[in-house]
């Protein structure tokens, strides 16, 4: 008689379990950047027209937010974003200084979350653009432009939200210690 409470109480405990796993899913769901242009780390001596980011889902429209700042600070970033279904593209002016350029970014994945990043690149050789041909960053001109947000310069260790493990662990628990007393009351 006790070993099929037993066996029937693990089995609610393993498909509450799974179900709860699986209610999860769409935590996981964030956009994540898959590849840009120019690459990660890469260094280049030719200066880019644009930047492009390429992530594994398509992000929403109108919120993506784009810069590249330069070693001296300035912002190289013009024109508008945009968005053709997970790549996001924006124009670059000429480049200045030699030295390591973040492109930085910010969009909303599909499912709302934003998603932030940076991606670094190097231009070996100095470009024609100089540190007056972009508006220094956090200047009234800077301030002016469309779409001169702040970005993260380094890429966040996640991105987003609260870890779902806790609560999943949280759960199993409860459900685990309703079951025991539900067997012990039955006994009685």
């Amino acid at each position: 008689m006790r070993r099929p409470r037993l066996v029937r109480g693990g089995a609610v405990a393993l498909l509450t379990g799974l179900a709860l796993l699986l209610g999860t899913a769409p935590a996981w769901a964030h956009s994540r950047l898959e590849s840009s242009d120019p690459a990660a780390g890469s260094s280049t001596a030719t200066v880019p027209q644009k930047v492009s980011l390429t992530f594994n889902e398509p992000v929403q429209p109108g919120f993506t937010v784009i810069t590249v700042i330069g070693p001296n600070g300035d912002d190289y970033h013009s024109g508008q974003v945009s968005e053709v279904d997970d790549t996001v593209t924006v124009g670059v002016l000429p480049l200045g200084p030699a030295g390591r350029y973040q492109i930085g970014y910010r969009v909303v994945s599909a499912d709302g979350h934003p998603v932030s990043g940076s991606v670094p690149f190097t231009l070996t050789t100095p470009g024609p653009g100089s540190s007056a041909a972009a508006p220094p960053r956090g200047s009234p001109a800077a301030a002016s432009g469309p779409s001169t947000a702040v970005v993260p310069t380094a890429a966040p260790a996640d991105d987003g939200g609260a870890p779902v493990w806790p609560w999943i662990v949280g759960a199993v628990v409860v459900v685990a210690l309703g079951m025991g007393a539900a067997l012990r009351l039955g006994r009685s």
